[in-house]
């Protein structure tokens, strides 16, 4: 059945126009080119770039770079000489002397306990060795007027012995005269009153000798008793000095009890930790289940300052004893203080893989403080550690070693900037840089040989 003429199509009515058509694709291409277009620009223009590696330029403090430049270990500064103080008895502090950095004098007191009781027995025992030497002096002076005594009569005894012996030549006189008296009356010559004169002279002369016997008797008597009375004097001198000593002795007894209770400084030193107050109470045998403190404070002495450290055992062949060495403060960094090796553990610490070395300070001063965080560099034996300074340090694939003088290259808005430097000492892949570096830059590591000053450059992620 033929359609009608109202539902037929007009002509050309599926048709666009053709302006349509180059506007759509022309759309298309912008679009394109807005999102893929400048990446295809940068890829094209990259393609001819080199690919690059860098590093940055590390400012180092003059104790890194001389850890990055020799054998090296971190470790502490600690006090040879250190002790933590408590009284040799137990009591209640009354007294304290000191605070944390206090400097104190070996025999100083930094604490006193209570004390009453050993003070009162103090001035007690202190009281006995006076009584004790005053009775030693008046022992003293008696036995000196006995020895007087025995002295004197002893010098009694000589004139008493000539008087015997004058009185019994008398009576030997006496004795002949009687004889003579009577022979003459025996022979008719004499008389009888000359025989009885005779006779009573020879009985006053024998009187007179046993009077002097007598008296010499009693002297030697005298010498005996006073002789006697100065031994017993002497052995009570003897007596008495002893008791002196005992009393001495009991004064110190009472002394060093009294000195229990004073906390004194061993050593010359500093206060560093102040371990108790007063009104606590401290104890040389602190046990569980006890408020007692250990101790009253503890102290060190600062010229026996030293360095410990733990140097991994794969470094220690390059430590030897009284080699040089240079010590770094962590909080200093910049500051070298020469040291000495002055002891190397005999044994390692197998969980740490570390043997400990202790290094002693050649030169101190006030910065130096136990418990610091530092860093030493060993120096080979025999050999003077040097002296190093802040520098920067690079990785030896930057530098350049042609065309005369040293340089790197730096990557400066993505291109290469050539740097002249001054290079240092290096070791372990990297060179202390004296001069031209600041710290920070980047630097392309193995550059081309080809590179350009001012060339772009792509650099490879890290």
């Amino acid at each position: 059945m033929p359609i009608p003429a109202a539902d037929r199509p007009r002509r050309g009515a599926s048709k666009s126009p053709a302006w349509v058509k180059w506007a759509f694709l022309l759309l298309v291409l912008a679009i394109a080119w807005l999102a893929f277009g400048e990446g295809l620009v940068q890829r094209a223009s990259e393609a001819g770039q080199p690919l690059v590696k860098t590093a940055k330029a590390e400012a180092r403090s003059a104790g890194q770079v001389a850890a990055a430049l020799g054998a090296s270990a971190n470790g502490y500064i600690v006090a040879k000489k250190r002790a933590a103080l408590s009284a040799d008895a137990p009591g209640r502090i009354v007294e304290m002397n000191v605070e944390e950095g206090s400097v104190v004098k070996a025999g100083q007191v930094v604490a006193r306990l209570y004390a009453d009781e050993h003070a009162a027995n103090l001035r007690r025992a202190e009281a006995e060795v006076e009584v004790a030497r005053a009775a030693e002096v008046r022992m003293r002076l008696e036995l000196d007027a006995t020895r007087s005594a025995v002295q004197s009569a002893r010098s009694a005894v000589p004139p008493l012995q000539q008087d015997l012996a004058q009185v019994g030549a008398a009576r030997t006189l006496a004795s002949t005269l009687r004889e003579r008296a009577e022979k003459a009356r025996a022979d008719g010559v004499g008389t009888r009153d000359g025989l009885d004169r005779a006779h009573g002279e020879l009985q006053v002369a024998e009187a007179r000798v046993a009077s002097a016997e007598a008296r010499v008797e009693s002297a030697r008597q005298s010498v005996v008793e006073a002789e006697a009375r100065m031994s017993a004097m002497e052995a009570a001198q003897v007596e008495s000095s002893r008791r002196v000593d005992a009393a001495l002795a009991g004064l110190e007894l009472a002394r060093a009890t009294f000195d229990k209770t004073l906390v004194k400084a061993p050593f010359d030193g500093v206060v560093v930790l102040k371990d108790a107050e007063v009104g606590e109470v401290v104890s040389p045998n602190v046990v569980g289940g006890t408020s007692a403190r250990g101790s009253v404070v503890t102290m060190v002495d600062f010229a026996s300052l030293e360095v410990q450290a733990e140097v991994p055992e794969t470094s220690i062949a390059s430590v030897s004893e009284g080699a040089s060495a240079q010590v770094y403060l962590d909080a200093w960094p910049d500051r070298a203080y020469p040291g000495r090796v002055d002891r190397i553990w005999p044994t390692a610490n197998r969980t740490k893989a570390t043997v400990e070395v202790r290094v002693a300070f050649l030169e101190r001063d006030e910065k130096l403080r136990p418990e610091m965080g530092v860093r030493i560099v060993f120096a080979p034996k025999d050999a003077p550690a040097a002296t190093v300074e802040a520098r920067v340090l690079v990785p030896a694939s930057a530098l350049v070693r042609a065309e005369g003088a040293p340089f790197v290259w730096l990557v400066v808005g993505g291109a290469a900037r050539r740097r002249v430097v001054e290079v240092g000492e290096g070791r372990a892949g990297k060179y202390a840089i004296l001069a031209g570096l600041e710290g920070g830059e980047v630097l392309v590591l193995d550059p081309p040989a080809d590179l350009a000053d001012g060339a772009m450059l792509r650099l490879e992620e890290r």
